[in-house]
């Protein structure tokens, strides 16, 4: 009986000293969420802001189950635009998305006849992408190059969404993924284009539309609007706001572009017999 006594008595004593003996051991960290900076291995005790990139901490347990890597593959060509992929390109490496750079070979490109890119892959081996993006520029050599086009279908059924910059829209058009939505391009391209997808709607005057899975911007400084707002959607606002604030980008207005993504839209996805 005493030894009984004893025993209840020492195991709650035990897990008292265990528990004091290491006051760390069920302490709760905060992370900011990954932005593919140094201090994405920075531990802070208290919640906040991350004193480096000026996100909010989460919870280190939250940021495992909410900071997955997003996939953003940026589909590249002779003559695209270099604003229109370096401003989304800087919004979403601070929001801790992947990206990765395809064109049609791996040969280097040359973007607006300045800076020369050397693709990560060509479309004989680039990996499935959560985003697929494209940009303005000399859009037509990828537009005109069936062999690009059908590439773009053959990955739609595995493509959660779509994000185009300028005439970039136009690409996405002829791969029959605006067919249908709201969208816009280019101030000087809003006539053609609608001449180029009869079946869309084609608005001037709006930095971007988000029609749910199909996001297209006006041109150049727009897509870091339009980035900005996938960002919102994708991580939240607080982070879209820390995104802008790291860049400098005094301009961003969460609500100056058009989200029809909350009304029931058209299938926009190819079928198979499409393709």
């Amino acid at each position: 009986m005493k030894q009984l006594l004893h025993l209840i008595f020492f195991i709650p004593c035990f897990a008292f000293t265990q528990v004091y003996a290491n006051p760390q051991a069920h302490a709760t960290s905060y992370v900011c969420p990954p932005c593919n900076h140094p201090c994405d291995t920075t531990a802070y005790q208290q919640p906040g802001v991350c004193a480096h990139c000026g996100m909010t901490l989460v919870e280190k347990n939250e940021q495992i189950s909410k900071g997955q890597k997003i996939t953003v593959c940026f589909y590249l060509y002779d003559g695209v635009e270099v604003l229109d992929f370096a401003g989304p390109m800087e919004v979403f490496s601070y929001a801790g998305f992947k990206i990765i750079t395809v064109a049609k070979t791996k040969a280097p490109l040359l973007s607006q006849g300045i800076l020369k890119i050397t693709p990560d892959y060509s479309i004989k081996d680039a990996p499935q992408a959560d985003i697929f993006a494209v940009f303005g520029g000399s859009d037509e050599v990828a537009t005109d190059d069936p062999e690009v086009i059908s590439w773009i279908k053959s990955r739609d059924s595995a493509t959660k969404s779509y994000f185009s910059v300028c005439t970039g829209a136009f690409i996405l058009g002829k791969a029959g993924l605006l067919d249908q939505l709201t969208v816009t391009t280019f101030h000087k391209s809003i006539t053609n284009l609608q001449k180029a997808v009869p079946k869309a709607k084609v608005l001037q005057n709006v930095r971007y539309v988000d029609n749910g899975r199909v996001i297209t911007t006006a041109g150049i400084s727009a897509g870091i609007d339009g980035a900005l707002h996938l960002v919102s959607k994708l991580r939240g606002k607080e982070a879209a706001e820390a995104v802008a604030k790291q860049i400098e980008y005094d301009k961003y207005l969460p609500e100056q572009g058009m989200d029809l993504s909350h009304q029931e839209l058209p299938k926009t996805q190819i079928s198979n017999d499409q393709h």
